[in-house]
């Protein structure tokens, strides 16, 4: 049962937690979003998908900025009342830093909570969703950033295209025209209508009819015209992305059956989704601890740091456990371990230093 004080703690805790998080998730929409407009524009992703992917990949930045979110709003809000006097008051009181573990279980343990349920379920889910939505879409001319009304740079040729008319599907379409240079003079195209397609090995092709094609070099009066009933243009694939992890999109469960190096790094990445802010909420409360009247954000640049250093850690940890450096059993306790001790070490100096009030 929460007391009064704690209640008020918590509260405090609570409304930085929210402040940060809202601050966060504006940054990291609008990356999202400038990073999947410039996939679109490189006919990597249709653009009929872009509010879809930046759904879906929104669910994958939150298991990356809620750990930070969780560890700014505990060290701003502890480090209100160290600024305003409050907990030298509180310390008098016999409300301490062993207190204070109590307001922070209750705010930390139910993101853990949501963390959990993001890295083991909702991120991979939503990763296998959008790329299978990518790899549907480039069945169609939308992936290929082709839209009717506009002209169009063909990906992965000196060319542009237009197209006047496109049904809903992208496979459709009317009243073509392509300008394509080459080393040896223009090529121009125009057909009434067409549509796309794969071949056996998914090559991308644009089948044109009833149209026009004019050949030709610009210093020679010589073109030469041909009409044709039906004619093919290749559209290059835009380069893959290849994924760093492509474990991420693999279900948990199909990862515990999995006794691979990667598979085994993915778990403990996913298990370090809900342990390492665990790890942060303690850490917080010691670093928290400042005179009063000092500025609220002094000790923001220190805890951005140590964030880095533990996240890359477990960056380290993690692809030392594909490469079969580290042995599974080992995993990233060893990072968990050092911040403990460090947590430990300073939760124990800051409850013998004066207004500490070990309680």
């Amino acid at each position: 049962m929460l007391g009064r004080l704690d209640r008020y703690v918590l509260t405090e805790l609570l409304q930085a937690l929210l402040a940060v998080m809202a601050v966060m998730l504006i940054v990291v929409l609008g990356g999202v979003m400038a990073d999947t407009l410039s996939k679109i524009a490189r006919g990597k992703v249709a653009a009929a998908l872009l509010l879809s992917q930046i759904g879906l990949r929104s669910l994958e930045a939150l298991v990356l900025i809620l750990p930070l979110a969780l560890f700014l709003g505990i060290l701003l809000g502890l480090g209100r009342l160290y600024r305003d006097g409050e907990m030298a008051v509180l310390a008098a009181s016999g409300y301490g830093p062993r207190q204070l573990l109590l307001p922070i279980a209750c705010i930390a343990l139910p993101v853990a909570a949501v963390l959990a349920a993001l890295s083991f379920w909702l991120a991979p889910n939503a990763a296998a969703a959008g790329n299978r939505m990518i790899q549907e879409a480039s069945r169609s001319m939308l992936v290929a950033g082709l839209e009717p009304g506009r002209f169009v740079e063909i990906p992965g040729r000196d060319a542009v295209l237009y197209i006047g008319e496109m049904n809903a599907e992208g496979t459709r379409f009317g009243q073509l025209f392509v300008y394509n240079e080459r080393e040896d003079g223009l090529d121009i195209i125009s057909a009434d209508a067409g549509e796309f397609f794969r071949d056996a090995v998914e090559e991308r092709y644009l089948q044109l009819e009833d149209g026009f094609r004019v050949e030709g070099t610009l210093d020679s009066a010589a073109f030469r015209t041909m009409r044709f009933s039906r004619n093919s243009l290749r559209i290059p694939d835009a380069p893959e992305t290849q994924l760093k992890h492509p474990t991420a999109e693999i279900d948990t469960l199909s990862l515990l059956e999995d006794e691979s190096p990667a598979a085994r790094a993915e778990l403990h990445w996913r298990l370090s989704a809900v342990l390492a802010p665990l790890l942060l909420a303690w850490l917080a409360l010691p670093m928290a601890r400042s005179p009063p009247r000092r500025t609220r954000y002094g000790k923001i640049l220190l805890a951005l740091l140590a964030y880095l250093v533990l996240t890359n850690l477990l960056g380290l940890g993690r692809a030392w456990l594909q490469q079969g450096v580290l042995p599974p059993y080992l995993g990233l306790w060893w990072i968990y371990a050092g911040g403990l001790l460090l947590a430990g070490w300073l939760y124990r100096r800051d409850s013998r230093l004066p207004g500490g009030g070990a309680g």
